[in-house]
């Protein structure tokens, strides 16, 4: 199918000059360093909501990422944008997430927040921009302008950006103040897509809620009746209730977006990052059902006292290791140590430690933390 005059077209280039490719395009080869990349393998062991130990069928932010990336291509074909773009900022966007998912990243905030705090978005970037090494001649992945673009504006227009992207948009300006392209508002929205859809199937199955308790919510509680209509397997109607809630979600998108291009008009991708507001959206009634699932699985799911146990012991890991590394650099391995200094509570020892703490899986956490906590375990 024929990209759209409003998709992206012609790359502006990287920062590291390479040559092209004579059979991929930009956007494919960003695609595919990203999936090579060690931070993309370790997000197989890095929490959604639940620890990975506590079952293999809850989602991981790896399959969280697979599951962005289908549906944000899904509305990226049909709305005739660069289907190979929109895959890559789908399945690179959670890259900086440290372990433990967000109860991770509020421990490690709290432990670094003499030192900026952190931000797994600014992380994102700086995997991409530093911390892959695996060119002889750069740092990075050497990712397309429209890339590094899409990743740091994810969630829209950056009016206070976080250090890393601020000194890359220094020295290479991304726009940060206007909206990004069409691709990058698609992988946007298939994270909240997916991210509400599988925390409820996820919440269903761990039984913090029930059918039931879905009645009163717009639209996903007559979508519940429906699959609920079909059999009585409960896992059979969780699936079910899956499926008509992305083919819900994604069919009143496409709707909306349709009509808000058609408004503007777009002759070229630069009118897409130049109009006022996203193109990208849900219809009203669509945008407040969403809401109220956001509000119900912040209180029935995110905030569950089992969840909330478990959010506590995360937090207490990453916050300890931070705080603990921060202080005494010198438990940092060699290599992380010299990188360090020698001093502690230092901006230098809190990029260090941001760095080694964020890209740690799971079980790495929990067996460093056991390494530095614990006397009886060898160091």
């Amino acid at each position: 199918m024929e990209k759209a005059q409003y998709a992206v077209g012609q790359s502006r280039g990287r920062c590291h000059s390479q040559p092209d490719s004579d059979d991929r395009s930009p956007w494919q080869r960003d695609r595919d360093r990203v999936v090579h990349c060690s931070a993309f393998r370790k997000l197989q062991y890095k929490t959604q909501v639940f620890v990975t130990r506590e079952g293999d069928f809850y989602r991981t932010r790896l399959t969280h990422s697979l599951e962005v990336a289908q549906i944000a291509r899904a509305l990226a074909r049909a709305l005739r944008l660069d289907e190979d773009l929109t895959e890559c900022l789908a399945l690179a966007h959670d890259l900086g997430h440290p372990p433990f998912g967000h109860a991770g990243e509020t421990g490690l905030d709290e432990a670094l927040k003499d030192f900026g705090g952190f931000d797994h978005n600014d992380q994102s970037f700086r995997v991409v921009t530093q911390l892959e090494q695996r060119y002889a001649a750069f740092d990075g992945l050497n990712l397309s302008w429209e890339a590094l673009e899409g990743l740091a504006k994810h969630n829209g227009p950056l009016k206070r950006p976080p250090p890393t992207i601020a000194a890359y948009d220094a020295q290479i300006p991304l726009g940060l103040d206007s909206q990004t392209s069409g691709e990058a508002q698609v992988a946007a929205f298939a994270d909240d897509i997916a991210y509400n859809t599988h925390d409820l199937d996820d919440g269903l199955r761990a039984g913090l809620f029930t059918f039931a308790d879905l009645a009163p919510l717009p639209v996903i509680g007559d979508l519940a009746a429906a699959a609920q209509a079909l059999t009585t397997a409960e896992n059979r109607i969780r699936h079910e209730l899956s499926r008509a809630v992305i083919n819900t979600l994604v069919h009143d998108a496409l709707t909306e977006s349709r009509r808000r291009i058609a408004a503007l008009s777009p002759q070229s991708v630069d009118d897409i990052r130049h109009a006022a507001s996203p193109v990208i959206g849900f219809s009203e009634e669509m945008r407040t059902a969403n809401i109220k699932l956001k509000q119900f699985l912040f209180t029935r799911m995110y905030r569950h006292w089992r969840v909330n146990r478990q959010s506590h012991k995360a937090q207490h890991v990453t916050r300890t290791l931070a705080s603990l590394l921060l202080h005494h650099p010198e438990l940092l391995p060699d290599d992380w140590r010299d990188r360090a200094g020698k001093q502690g509570d230092t901006a230098q020892a809190a990029a260090v430690v941001r760095d080694y703490v964020a890209g740690m899986t799971d079980r790495y956490a929990l067996d460093e933390f056991s390494r530095l906590t614990d006397p009886a375990v060898p160091a």
